[in-house]
């Protein structure tokens, strides 16, 4: 049961990302949606791999970017 509900979360984050891009999410849904999409496995479709693997970046570079913008990134000036 925990995986359907797993599943069902990543949805309906994937589906704010999707029609609002990734802005929309707070920082703590965007930390959320990493783990679960890192957790499921895509192995056996290699386009679905590649594109887990482009959002899983563009999620990094999204919580970065709202760690810079509200002062707690570990950036060096």
């Amino acid at each position: 049961m925990q995986n359907n509900s797993e599943d069902l979360e990543r949805l309906q984050l994937l589906d704010i990302v999707f029609t609002r891009g990734v802005n929309a999410l707070s920082r703590a849904e965007l930390e959320r949606l990493h783990d679960l999409i890192e957790k499921k496995d895509y192995s056996h479709d290699k386009k679905a791999q590649k594109s887990k693997t482009k959002l899983l970046k563009k999620l990094g570079n999204a919580i970065y970017d709202h760690d810079v913008k509200s002062g707690n990134s570990f950036k060096m000036n």
